[in-house]
């Protein structure tokens, strides 16, 4: 089929998706989570295809959601279902394949936290990453406080999430985020070497197994982290807070913030 958002082909056994909005910074969207769905839908699909290599056009991998939408960015209906917010309808741990993650520039929001969902990542030394969602008003998604907390440990976790800091590609491998640090240009050919190497050397239902017993432990507390997410980040998205999270970032200017935690706390439980 023919994408928008994405640009989708298959090599040596090796499915290429790159993020191709780059005068965005390949801004994440609707369209784009839509397609990148599709795309690892015909990746699982097809037996041809043993790996999957997620990048991004341009100078950035993703900088996070598309903020056009100004004060109304995460405002979005509690009760809208996953893909209506954004999430793609296959993620890549529905995918029996290793998919990588060749995260080539910047990557914030949830320009990392859809490589946490990735099985391995490629990133580049000087790259910009952040978890950003407390300095816009709202929460982590697609399962990060899970995810991110099973890889790095809840200090840095906490570190990383509470904060919403800036650190780069080689620190995310310090702390085991990342697999491999690389100058800029050469992340996306050690990822597809990796990939090729899978590809050409390792047994496709060995590698569909091992995936499975990886995740399949995990996916329990994430789908239950996934739920309260659908819940709370539309909440939040709704609030004062999240206007000002993005108002102050596009007017670049300090937040003023007006939520109150003794006050304004919503409904945890489920």
């Amino acid at each position: 089929m023919t994408y928008e958002s994405i640009v989708y082909e298959v090599d040596q056994g090796v499915a290429l998706v790159t993020l191709n909005r780059p005068e965005r910074l390949n801004a994440w969207n609707t369209k784009m989570a839509a397609e990148l769905g599709l795309a690892l839908a015909d990746a699982q699909a097809e037996d041809a295809v043993r790996a999957v290599v997620i990048t991004g056009a341009g100078r950035a991998f993703c900088a996070g959601q598309d903020l056009s939408a100004g004060g109304d960015t995460f405002a979005d209906s509690p009760d809208a279902n996953p893909h209506e917010q954004g999430t793609p309808s296959t993620m890549p741990w529905d995918v029996s394949k290793p998919v990588v993650a060749a995260i080539n520039g910047h990557a914030v929001g949830v320009g990392l936290t859809f490589p946490l969902t990735c099985d391995v990542r490629f990133v580049a030394e000087d790259a910009k990453l952040q978890f950003a969602f407390v300095r816009r008003g709202i929460a982590p998604e697609l399962g990060s406080t899970k995810l991110l907390s099973q890889m790095v440990g809840l200090q840095v976790a906490s570190d990383l999430l509470m904060s919403g800091r800036f650190f780069s590609g080689t620190e995310a491998v310090e702390i085991g985020l990342a697999a491999r640090a690389l100058p800029s240009d050469a992340v996306l050919d050690a990822a597809l070497e990796w990939a090729r190497d899978v590809a050409h050397n390792t047994a496709p239902v060995s590698v569909a197994v091992t995936k499975k017993l990886m995740w399949e432990n995990l996916r329990a507390e994430i789908d239950d982290t996934f739920q309260r997410e659908l819940r709370l980040i539309p909440w939040l998205g709704s609030q004062p807070d999240a206007t000002e999270g993005v108002m102050h970032f596009m007017e670049k200017r300090a937040p003023s913030w007006s939520g109150s935690v003794a006050n304004d706390m919503p409904d945890m439980g489920l």
